[in-house]
């Protein structure tokens, strides 16, 4: 895809996972990206690819007029932009700031509007879609915040998502993403309880594959994480214990929302068992190993029933 209606340097801090693949598409994009992490090593790839590789976050934010952050979480935001400094107000100050991590909404509130009291403009941006889709610039980009800098931060997302969509005021962005989130969780341990099902009941996998496959509940998730239960092959696109995190973030907004989220509860305890299992940083269809684990343990248990839908425990 085409830059050329991206003109002078952006910068990209946060190589990891996700970043990587995202950093790799706006170079290839033809757009002249200022890169910086933490982990220095991580950037050689990508400045063998035409990136160039910044001295400090502030060269960052000295050469480049718009600032794309994909960090791990909030704690890292704060320590990279040092909010709570007077460097936090130098840096943010005349221009635009995009951050492409899952937080709560309320802390991008906040963050939004700290950026503009300093005299810079605040997009929230994360990205629906894991490494997969961010190696094949498939992800869905969901904006929120000051909506003439979301306007201006669209063509430099282009060339790394197939979407980007304006979801309105600072938060509006965060919170599509963790109701996106709360479908994807749910759905990614409703599979793996399919798959565990499916193995436990002698069903040839290869043919489940494809019965899936050939079905109403096709989906990428299903074209990329079935082979990966079939095989049990765990090497991480969307790790276990990223997913668990965004998962209570959802649960967190939930609460604040007073929304409902029975199925989206049971998914958290399941992802917190595989974390527990040793698997944080196996790929999150590694959440059948927990439902493994709880199989195991009601072989040994006593038999106590299954209870009635129509009468729950304590009636």
């Amino acid at each position: 895809m085409s830059a050329t209606n991206v003109s002078g340097p952006v910068g990209f801090i946060g190589i990891g996972l996700m970043g990587t693949p995202m950093a790799r598409n706006l170079v290839r994009a033809g757009i002249d990206l200022v890169v910086w992490n933490r982990t220095r090593e991580r950037l050689a790839p990508l400045v063998d690819e035409g990136a160039d590789a910044a001295a400090s976050v502030d060269d960052v934010f000295a050469r480049c007029r718009t600032v794309l952050l994909m960090l791990v979480d909030e704690a890292a935001t704060d320590a990279v932009l040092e909010r709570g400094t007077d460097a936090f107000a130098r840096r943010v100050r005349g221009r635009p700031l995009v951050s492409c991590g899952t937080t709560t909404p309320a802390y991008a509130e906040a963050l939004a509007a700290e950026v503009c009291a300093a005299g810079g403009r605040f997009v929230e941006a994360p990205v629906a879609g894991s490494r997969v889709p961010a190696e094949n610039a498939q992800l869905v980009a969901m904006l929120g915040g000051d909506e003439d800098a979301a306007g201006d931060v669209m063509p430099i997302l282009e060339p790394t998502c197939r979407a980007t969509l304006y979801c309105g005021g600072p938060g509006s962005g965060l919170r599509m993403k963790l109701a996106v989130n709360l479908y994807l969780t749910t759905t990614m341990a409703a599979l793996a309880e399919a798959t565990h099902f499916a193995a436990a009941s002698g069903v040839d996998l290869a043919t489940f594959q494809e019965a899936i496959g050939l079905g109403q509940t096709a989906s990428d998730l299903t074209r990329v994480k079935l082979p990966k239960l079939a095989a049990r092959e765990f090497s991480p696109q969307a790790a276990t214990s990223d997913a668990l995190t965004n998962t209570r973030l959802v649960l967190d907004e939930a609460a604040v929302a007073g929304a409902s989220t029975p199925m989206l509860e049971l998914a958290e305890a399941l992802f917190a068992e595989t974390v527990a299992l040793g698997g944080a940083r196996d790929d999150m269809s590694a959440v059948v190993r927990a439902l493994e684990e709880r199989a195991a343990g009601s072989r040994s248990a006593p038999d106590v029933g299954r209870v009635s839908a129509a009468s729950p425990p304590g009636r």
